[in-house]
């Protein structure tokens, strides 16, 4: 649901329309092209413009093209990426690339931003650096939707957690009730009747 309405069967495209964009687990990241060419690639649903002016090269199809750069430019830097933003980006690190997925994003500035594992197979450096990023979108006033494995950061980044067992919603509260919620530690981390069994 999005402002009371059920979203569940739009397209990806209205789904960015209305606000609503995501990441992915797996990169979906544009390989061969540079930083800043994948973010630039995000500002497409904002482009308005005629085919016939972009096709002449018309000014107005001119001024689009140097305003989505700009704009592109602005989210690398928010990313930390603004050094890197004429490198190709499969020469990026890992950690990098998903503040790269997060940047493109950004670039239709969505209301609610869904990241699936964003911090999945990156180190603890990496991990810190997109903690930070997540923060910051957060306090700027996007909502996040964050599926994550790691309950380390969940706590540390949550305000509000829903914990999903085989499925099934198990709880649901801020990070203190949740850690301490008894299905959740059973589910999670074992009860000690099953590390014991475990261990024998």
């Amino acid at each position: 649901m999005l402002d009371g309405r059920d979203i569940t069967a739009k397209q990806p495209d209205r789904l960015a329309t209305l606000g609503l964009t995501r990441t992915f687990q797996n990169l979906q990241i544009f390989q061969e092209m540079t930083v800043l060419e994948n973010v630039i690639a995000g500002f497409h649903l904002q482009e308005k413009g005629a085919l016939v002016a972009d096709l002449l090269s018309l000014p107005a199809s001119k001024k689009r093209a140097v305003e989505a750069k700009k704009g592109a430019e602005n989210l690398l830097a928010r990313v930390g990426l603004q050094k890197a933003a004429e490198r190709q980006a499969g020469n990026l690190s890992y950690g990098a690339l998903k503040r790269l997925e997060i940047a493109r994003a950004l670039a239709v500035s969505p209301r609610v931003l869904l990241l699936d594992e964003p911090a999945a197979g990156c180190n603890a450096v990496e991990t810190e650096e997109i903690d930070r990023l997540i923060a910051e979108l957060a306090q700027s006033g996007i909502a996040i939707l964050l599926v994550e494995h790691d309950m380390k950061m969940v706590m540390r980044i949550s305000n509000h957690i829903v914990v999903l067992d085989h499925g099934e919603k198990i709880a649901e509260g801020d990070p203190e009730t949740v850690s301490r919620n008894k299905a959740v530690i059973a589910a999670y981390l074992g009860t000690e009747e099953e590390v014991a069994d475990a261990d024998g």
